[in-house]
């Protein structure tokens, strides 16, 4: 745990507040696959106050915009029939921002990982792919066309950090790097901080023990006030708390579980200024 005396790890200026563009290797997004997705929406209004909007997606269906103070922040999605049938969980999926789909989902494989779901276009937003790493987590490739991906980032309510937990931190240093051509510094905590050009995006660490039962994950964290008032709020209203409010050496989180077990974070952050 850190000491309240010692600083946390922040990102980069480029990171952070409203956006318009994401660097080709940065997070620009976090989709929820929801077995519910009416019932997500109310419990993300209660924990984060956002609203939500319903979009044509072409060949992936439709998928509801979720915004905050009108900027949007994430997208939510049924999941689909085959994960149902399968009893596959809920779950949050980071999405990284690539300049070709295609080309990068075939290097994914070159590269000792799979494609979970072959490139396609959500109509004229991008072109959006499904992929796992070699040691198992999910994440999602997204080819930006008239929709960059989150308008705003890094401030309350929003998208602001990614932390990978993962059973081989060197692997998936290799892997990465070699995807998205990102960097690395040993960082506070045992972490490894990521930096994609020039603005430091998220960290990697060795999961615990009582994590090895589970598969490899990345973790998206959402911007908030106060950590312990949002585990509050998420008991309120029937969410889960898988690890309680505590500092941390990204700043002060929590590790919560929304009503149909699909697990984030909270970061405690301030209010990013107006430009």
């Amino acid at each position: 745990m850190l000491s309240r005396s010692e600083p946390a790890l922040s990102p980069g200026t480029s990171w952070i507040g409203e956006r318009g563009h994401h660097e080709p290797g940065a997070f620009c997004w976090a989709g929820l696959a929801s077995s519910d997705p009416a019932d997500a929406k109310s419990f993300y209004a209660s924990m984060f106050g956002w609203k939500s909007e319903d979009m044509p997606a072409g060949d992936f269906g439709s998928y509801a915009a979720l915004r905050h103070n009108s900027r949007e922040v994430a997208i939510l999605y049924r999941q689909t029939r085959e994960a149902r049938a399968a009893q596959a969980a809920p779950h949050w999926t980071a999405y990284v921002s690539v300049e070709d789909a295609d080309a990068s989902a075939l290097l994914v494989r070159e590269l000792g990982g799979a494609v979970l779901r072959d490139p396609l276009d959500l109509a004229d937003a991008g072109r959006v792919a499904a992929v796992r790493d070699p040691l198992g987590a999910i994440f999602s490739l997204w080819q930006p066309r008239a929709h960059a991906g989150a308008e705003v980032i890094d401030d309350i309510g929003a998208l602001s950090w990614h932390e990978l937990v993962t059973p081989n931190v060197e692997r998936a240093k290799s892997f990465y790097g070699a995807l998205f051509a990102w960097e690395y510094q040993a960082g506070p905590g045992r972490l490894t901080t990521i930096t994609n050009a020039g603005s430091r995006i998220g960290t990697m660490r060795e999961d615990s023990e009582p994590e090895r039962a589970s598969a490899s994950s990345w973790i998206s964290y959402f911007g908030v006030v106060s950590a312990r008032d949002a585990q509050q709020t998420a008991g309120r209203n029937r969410g889960r708390t898988m690890t309680g409010a505590a500092d941390s050496p990204i700043g002060r989180t929590a590790l919560l579980a929304d009503r149909q077990g699909a697990t984030f974070a909270v970061l405690e952050r301030a209010a990013a200024k107006a430009a």
